[in-house]
């Protein structure tokens, strides 16, 4: 299997040119040291209630939906911010199967970007996505996902099991073989097979509509996406002009609704290239910088393991939608994280045994676009 290790032509030579200029070192940022936080605490944005049908019996056994008024579709937000904090603060936002949990410490306990960019003057917002989490699952009382009978979501989930995630996460070819260079922490993947949820009915205009709530309350801010949530990233920067940029790691993309890609190739079928956004709202993206960053041991051609020939085919449609937006004047680079001599990280990079360099990577892009500033 051939594996993608980087760009070729001009564009990489930019990135190691990138990579030579030495902005922050993770030395100056020692995890257990202390640190002083001024102000923490956590809310919920976005989402509307719902009315049972009836009137509600104070005396009635047992929990009821008759008469009763429910949420649905809020986000919980966790946020900390230290002292002497930088005018921008970020806002992580996980992916598929996960919560926010996974961007506060690593599998095998250290610590996790909530910490490293607390450490290094951000403040730090972290979401439970709707229908995850401590966000809550839209269910009542009752039948799974309904209310006065009437189907709120499909009674129907969907969870990552090992053997998927070996492969689609790149912990290994196959389960339980690992990859020669690997920075996943294989001996704490009990830990991190535990922290995934269960998948409900998703709705992305949900978490889109709830990450433009959360940044009117707080402002102008950086939005660190992952995996399923690079979406969310793109179509919440479309509609709200306080994202002031991206990084994402290993996203799916959008693109005009005039000039999307053919479907890629896949070793059987195709994969569409991204959804659609109309051609005013992709030119949005235009006026932010945007990263987006890929691990290790991504395979070049295609190959039978389906999800890893769709993660090959994600790195294809990534070129395409920077080429899109650089096409229209905009900032928009790709990072393979082996090009700057990061070898073996998986899906979950930012968790890897060397997050802290890869957190170095975010905070060079950070200081090269003046999105650090205090």
């Amino acid at each position: 299997m051939k594996q993608m290790t980087g760009l070729s032509g001009s564009f990489k030579g930019a990135v190691f040119g990138l990579a030579s200029l030495i902005i922050t070192s993770s030395a100056v940022f020692a995890q257990g040291e202390p640190m002083t936080i001024v102000e923490q605490g956590s809310f919920f944005v976005g989402g509307h209630s719902l009315q049972a049908a009836g009137e509600f019996d104070a005396g009635a056994l047992g929990y009821t939906d008759k008469g009763q008024t429910f949420w649905k579709d809020q986000m919980y937000v966790q946020y900390q911010i230290p002292a002497d904090a930088r005018k921008l603060p970020i806002v992580l936002v996980h992916g598929g199967g996960g919560t926010g949990r996974v961007w506060e410490t690593t599998p095998d306990g250290r610590e996790g970007y909530q910490t490293i960019f607390l450490r290094r003057g951000f403040p730090v917002y972290i979401v439970d996505a709707p229908r995850r989490g401590r966000s809550g699952y839209p269910s009542y009382n009752g039948p799974f996902g309904q209310l006065d009978g009437d189907e709120i979501i499909p009674n129907r989930t969907q969870r990552a099991g090992i053997q998927y995630a070996w492969s689609r996460w790149r912990i290994g070819p196959k389960y339980p073989e690992v990859f020669p260079v690997q920075q996943f922490d294989v001996e704490s993947i009990e830990s991190f097979i535990q922290h995934l949820v269960p998948d409900v009915n998703r709705d992305p205009d949900a978490v889109v509509q709830a990450l433009v709530a959360l940044l009117e309350k707080i402002g102008p801010a950086i939005l660190v996406t992952h995996s399923e949530s690079g979406i969310y990233g793109w179509k919440t920067a479309t509609l709200s002009d306080n994202v002031k940029g991206i990084v994402s790691y290993e996203p799916g993309f959008v693109f005009p609704e005039d000039s999307m890609p053919d479907p890629i190739p896949l070793f059987e079928g195709e994969m569409a290239a991204g959804s659609v956004v109309s051609n005013d709202e992709f030119a949005k993206l235009a006026n932010i910088p945007i990263q987006i960053v890929y691990g290790d041991n991504i395979p070049s051609e295609p190959i039978p393991d389906i999800p890893a020939d769709g993660r090959r085919a994600q790195v294809v449609a990534s070129q395409l939608f920077a080429d899109f937006l650089n096409g229209m004047g905009g900032n928009a680079s790709i990072l393979p994280l082996p090009s700057v001599g990061l070898f073996g990280n998986s899906h979950f990079m930012f968790s890897d045994l060397n997050n802290l360099r890869v957190a170095d990577q975010l905070s060079k892009f950070l200081a090269e676009n003046e999105l650090d500033q205090r």
